[in-house]
């Protein structure tokens, strides 16, 4: 096993890659309240910045291409009736300029060059609309979800997935009972070479599933595809293993000369909402096991405290206009700082409550 510098991310050894390319799936989700998805609740932050869907396209040297998530699909309406009522009932805005789909194949990349899509997981803003994607592309789920959730709409009404999403493809639900270990968790090597792994994840939903991408090798750097392990970067971090930066200050407290002795003033206000330096500003507040979901989000702090890891969840805004997106790949990410870039910019969404300390 090797050990990658920084926090101890255990991956097994591997001498092959994939090229990783982030998809903008176009959807924005507006009008959510941070209630509904963390605690405890935040000054300034009623709602959360409108949230992007990304989706990744994952290319292996054999030429299998693998989509994880798919977002959100222009016609809402052809979700299954649970899901529409659901919308309809939580009053979000929601918005998509174009499909996944649309965007690879504007780009030549066409449906049945898709060997498989990997769902993080059920909900409503990944599932997309797999009908468009010929038979010959297999789903992939995970732990629980055929028990759950098949045969899914019209044959079970009060499912929230659609019999069209998996009728005459490859339903491929993941067995992690014979998995490896990559750091604390469960994991496949999708293609046995090490270029790519798919992570039990639970804790947020059924069969939730998290995937590891092998980005470059000597040095090995990877692209954690976290999905909805975590919904904000206040979620995540900070944590025992990555401190708030002592150098980070927000912009107005050279205008009002706010003292900070001894550290950030997001490290002082940090302290002043959980009681600790090493903890995460928010708590989880939607999944089916709560506790489950929050020792996922302790297992994956280690992968994000690794300098040779770019952890990336499902509606990170952070990637917005500071990344390169699809057709361009994702693999340089180490080489142009975007985890750096990247790690604490939701900080600035504190600034109201930051000024009450």
């Amino acid at each position: 096993m090797s050990h990658l510098s920084g926090a101890n991310f255990t991956v097994p050894p591997g001498d092959q890659s994939v090229q990783v390319r982030i998809i903008d799936s176009t959807a924005r989700i507006s009008n959510f309240k941070l209630g509904f998805l963390m605690e405890p609740p935040m000054e300034g932050m009623e709602y959360m910045t409108p949230l992007p869907a990304w989706s990744f396209l994952i290319e292996h040297s054999s030429g299998q291409k693998i989509l994880y998530d798919l977002g959100v699909p222009k016609d809402l309406h052809s979700y299954a009736p649970i899901v529409r009522e659901s919308l309809k009932k939580q009053g979000w805005k929601i918005d998509v300029e174009e499909e996944v789909l649309d965007t690879l194949e504007k780009n030549g990349i066409m449906a049945d060059e898709i060997s498989a899509i990997i769902w993080s997981h059920w909900h409503w803003d990944h599932i997309g609309d797999p009908s468009r994607f010929p038979s010959s592309t297999d789903l992939i789920v995970g732990p629980g979800f055929k028990n759950e959730f098949l045969p899914g709409y019209p044959a079970k009404p009060d499912s929230p997935v659609r019999e069209s999403d998996f009728v005459g493809r490859n339903l491929r639900e993941m067995d992690f009972s014979n998995s490896i270990q990559v750091g604390e968790f469960r994991a496949v090597d999708y293609f046995g070479d090490g270029s790519f792994y798919i992570i039990d994840s639970p804790g947020h939903a059924v069969g939730h599933l998290g995937a590891l991408a092998r980005t470059t090798t000597n040095p090995d750097t990877f692209i954690f595809m976290g999905g909805d392990l975590c919904h904000h970067g206040g979620e995540i971090r900070p944590s025992k293993h990555l401190r708030i930066p002592r150098d980070i200050q927000p912009s107005f407290t050279a205008a009002i000369q706010f003292p900070c002795p001894g550290g950030s003033i997001y490290e002082r206000f940090l302290v002043q909402r959980t009681g600790s330096a090493d903890k995460p500003f928010f708590r989880p507040a939607i999944g089916i096991d709560i506790e489950q979901a929050i020792d996922t989000i302790e297992k994956a702090q280690v992968a994000d405290a690794d300098s040779n890891i770019w952890f990336v969840y499902a509606h990170d805004t952070s990637l917005l206009n500071c990344v390169d997106m699809f057709p361009l790949s994702a693999n340089c990410w180490k080489e142009k700082n975007w985890r750096e870039k990247t790690l604490w910019t939701f900080l600035g969404e504190f600034e109201t409550a930051v000024k009450q300390i």
